[in-house]
C-alpha cells in the first residue's frame, strides 16, 4: 500500500475510535454499558412555600411639578419703585409684592372726582330749575282754569315742565357715568399695587426695580408646594388596571432613603396615538417641602394586593413551551418534579401561585437544568447527608 492508502485508513481507524468513545459517554459505560439513558445530578438551591402578602407594583418615572403656579404681572404700564419679594421670599394672599409708580393714576383719579362733582352740581341746578318749571304749570293751570290765562300759557308751561324733566334723567346719567369713570381710575390706581393671589414660594424673578413695564409683563412667579403633582403617563398594557385613589410610592435622587406617599389623582381618558400610553397625575402631600418642581423621580403603583397568598420565589418559576411551572423537592426526596401551575400577582421578588397547593419546597437556582425526576444535589444540612447527594 502507499502512504496515501496507509493515511486514509489510520484517519478513519481514529474517526471511529472517537465515536465509539463518544457513543459509551452517552450510553453511560465504557463499552457502551446497558443502554440506558443517565444525566448526572445537578446542584440547586430550594426556598420554602410561604403564605404572606404580595403586592403587584408597577414603576414609571416622573416630573415633579406644583399644586398650582402664577405670574405676579401689572395690568398698567409703569416704572417699578419697589419689589418686596426675591426668589424663594414666601408670601401671602394678598402681599404687596411690587409697587409702580401711581403719580399719573392718581391724576387720573382727581381728574374723575372733579368731573363727578360738576355732574352733580349739573344735577342739582337742573332739579331746582325742574322744581320752579313745576311750580309754574301749576299756578298757569290754576289761571286757566279759571279762564284767566290763554291756552297757549299752559301749553308752554308744560312744554318746559317736560323738557326739564329730560334734562334730569340727562344729568343723572351724566353723574353716573362720571361715577363709573372715577371707579375705573380708581381700579387703575389700584393696579399699580401688585400683591399675591395665593400664597406661595417665589419661584423667579423677572424684573428690578426702575424697570419700565408694559402691560402683562411679568415680575415674579410665584408656586405653591405644599402638595406636589407628580407628571407621569401610564402604558397600555396596565391602564385598566389603574384608578383614581390607587397609592403610589414616589423616590427621588436627592433623597434616596425617603419614600414619598402618594394617590393617583386624575387618569387622561384617551392614549397617545403615537406612544400608546396616557398621562397620568399623581398627588402628593408635601409638608417637609423636599420635594420642589422639576424634580425627576421614579412612582412605584400599587396596581393589586392580597393581604395573604402562596408565594414562591420569582426566580423559581419557569417557562417551557408557553406553560409556566416549578420545580418541586419533597421533605427527604433528591428528585425534583415539575408541576405546571396558574401564577397570580407577580412582583420582582415574590410569584402567587394560585393553582395547585405546594407542598415541599421549589427549586430557585440550577432550575433551567432540570426534567421531571432529574436527581439533585441539595445544599450541605438539607436533606440527608452532608452534600444532600447519592452515595457514590
Amino acid at each position: 500500500m502507499n502512504r496515501k492508502q496507509i493515511a486514509y485508513i489510520a484517519v478513519g481507524a481514529l474517526a471511529a475510535v472517537l465515536i465509539w468513545r463518544i457513543g459509551a459517554l452517552v450510553m453511560g459505560g465504557t463499552g457502551g454499558g446497558s443502554g440506558r439513558f443517565s444525566s448526572p445530578p445537578v446542584a440547586v438551591e430550594l426556598a420554602e412555600v410561604s403564605r404572606r402578602p404580595i403586592r403587584e407594583t408597577m414603576q414609571m418615572t416622573g416630573t415633579i411639578s406644583p399644586l398650582y403656579q402664577y405670574i405676579v404681572a401689572p395690568k398698567v404700564s409703569g416704572r417699578i419703585l419697589r419689589i418686596n419679594k426675591r426668589i424663594g421670599d414666601w408670601v401671602d394672599t394678598g402681599e404687596l409684592v411690587a409697587r409702580i409708580d401711581d403719580g399719573e393714576y392718581q391724576q387720573l383719579v382727581l381728574e374723575a372726582e372733579a368731573n363727578l362733582r360738576i355732574a352733580r352740581a349739573n344735577l342739582a341746578e337742573t332739579k331746582s330749575q325742574f322744581e320752579l318749571a313745576r311750580q309754574e304749570l301749576e299756578r298757569v293751570r290754576s289761571l286757566h282754569e279759571m279762564q284767566i290765562a290763554p291756552r297757549s300759557d299752559l301749553d308752554a308751561g308744560q312744554t318746559k315742565y317736560d323738557a326739564l324733566r329730560s334734562r334730569i334723567e340727562l344729568a343723572e346719567a351724566q353723574v353716573e357715568q362720571r361715577q363709573a369713570a372715577l371707579n375705573a381710575a380708581r381700579i387703575r390706581l389700584g393696579y399699580t399695587n401688585l400683591v399675591a393671589a395665593e400664597p406661595g414660594f417665589v419661584g423667579e424673578r423677572f424684573a428690578d426695580e426702575g424697570s419700565l413695564l408694559s402691560p402683562n409683563s411679568p415680575v415674579v412667579s410665584v408656586i405653591g408646594i405644599d402638595t406636589v403633582i407628580v407628571q407621569t403617563t401610564v402604558i397600555e398594557r396596565v391602564y385598566g388596571q389603574v384608578r383614581p385613589g390607587q397609592t403610589a410610592d414616589i423616590r427621588v435622587d436627592t433623597f434616596p432613603d425617603m419614600v414619598f406617599a402618594g394617590q393617583v389623582s386624575r387618569i387622561a381618558p384617551k392614549l397617545e396615538e403615537s406612544s400608546r400610553v396616557a398621562q397620568m397625575e399623581v398627588v402628593v402631600s408635601n409638608d417637609s417641602l423636599y420635594l420642589k418642581p422639576g424634580m425627576f423621580c421614579t412612582v412605584t403603583l400599587a396596581l393589586s394586593e392580597k393581604d395573604s397568598a402562596q408565594v414562591v420565589p420569582t426566580q423559581a418559576v419557569v417557562t417551557r413551551n408557553g406553560d409556566s411551572g416549578l420545580f418541586l423537592v419533597r421533605d427527604g426526596e433528591t428528585t425534583a418534579h415539575y408541576v405546571s401551575v396558574r401564577v397570580g400577582i407577580t412582583s420582582s421578588d415574590l410569584t402567587e401561585i394560585l393553582e395547585p397547593v405546594l407542598t415541599g419546597r421549589v427549586v430557585t437556582l440550577g432550575q433551567h437544568l432540570l426534567q421531571e425526576g432529574s436527581t439533585v444535589i441539595l445544599p450541605e444540612g438539607e436533606g440527608g447527608e452532608p452534600g444532600g447527594g447519592p452515595e457514590a
